[in-house]
């Protein structure tokens, strides 16, 4: 396993950015940016946002959502990454691993369920530099993966696990942790800052977008090429699954027994993650606009209670059990 650095709790003296949760909208087999138009996709996903989400998404997401599982109540965006499962070492079933809310909940969050956190960041998370790098927000229809679910290998920096032990996330790495973490499995995706101004995807739904940061964490990105020109939004989430439930179950020097929703390498180099831009009108510009802004809205975007957050819900498209112990993982049957 590849160590990269310690990562401490998080800094509270940061405010070059938004930082906010959103509840855990539903688990589906529903892909429609990676694999728009597909019923059912390749695999189950934890989907996050606007109640807009369906098979096909085109067009002005903002518009068409009526409520949204993020605390940013004009937020319709849809956030989602493959699902994490335990694999019995034994019986070889199934059970899809739940998450946690990411900690600490700041500014009245309090309440998400499951979820996961989300950050727009302008420069880094200590400080803003507008003058000389202005940030662009995304357009309606607006969508980009990042990561491979077939990858053997690093693809991406900013594709990381950190194994939880209380408060402590512990080191990042690219790879799966290869021991039971106490207190659950931190997983982070951070997209490309770079976009080139034309096209809202590419066939591969990644080409549209360029990635000039090599370090983890959230650092400031390098100046954009001329071929993607547009300083956009940092976009990152980060996941807490609550993986501890089942470490009873890992026997002693035994191989790692979490697998993605789609299975793929064991060392977990195919995590990845799909962002569908929602945001209403110029909400998000108003925000990236904004000097020295952190989480709170900066005093231009609305926040709404996570209780009036996870009434929000989208019906069930694709009729499958994902949860509870499964021989095979949904769409992987045998």
């Amino acid at each position: 396993m590849k160590l990269l650095f310690a990562a401490p709790a998080f800094i509270t003296l940061v405010q070059a950015g938004l930082r906010f949760p959103c509840s855990t909208l539903t688990f589906q087999r529903l892909d429609p940016a990676g694999q728009p138009g597909s019923n059912p996709s390749a695999h189950v996903h934890h989907i996050v946002g606007g109640n807009a989400f369906n098979v096909t998404m085109e067009g002005d997401v903002g518009e068409r959502a009526t409520c949204t599982t993020c605390q940013m109540s004009e937020d319709f965006s849809n956030y989602w990454t493959a699902t994490l499962y335990f694999k019995h070492p034994t019986n070889g079933s199934y059970h899809r691993v739940s998450p946690l809310p990411v900690q600490p909940l700041l500014g009245g969050s309090n309440g998400a369920q499951g979820g996961l956190t989300v950050y727009y960041s302008q420069f880094d998370l200590s400080r803003d530099n507008l003058a000389q790098q202005p940030i662009k927000a995304f357009p309606p229809g607006f969508r980009m993966v990042v990561g491979n679910p077939a990858a053997t290998q690093k693809v991406h920096s900013g594709l990381s696990y950190q194994c939880m032990s209380g408060n402590n996330r512990g080191a990042i790495t690219n790879e799966m942790p290869t021991k039971p973490c106490p207190d659950g499995i931190f997983t982070t995706h951070h997209f490309p800052p770079c976009w080139d101004g034309k096209n809202l995807d590419s066939p591969d739904h990644q080409s549209h977008m360029y990635n000039t940061v090599t370090s983890e964490g959230f650092t400031n990105a390098p100046k954009c090429p001329s071929s993607h020109p547009v300083r956009v939004p940092q976009v990152a989430f980060e996941t807490v699954w609550n993986t501890k439930e089942f470490n009873s179950m890992w026997p002693s020097g035994a191989p790692n027994p979490f697998v993605w929703s789609f299975e793929g390498s064991k060392t977990g180099y195919g995590t990845h993650a799909d962002y569908l831009f929602g945001w209403k009108g110029d909400s998000l510009q108003r925000a990236m606009d904004k000097s020295e802004c952190f989480y709170d809205g900066c005093g231009v975007i609305k926040k709404q209670a996570m209780n009036i957050a996870n009434q929000c819900t989208v019906k069930q498209i694709v009729r499958e059990e994902t949860g509870g112990w499964l021989k095979n993982l949904p769409g992987m049957e045998m």
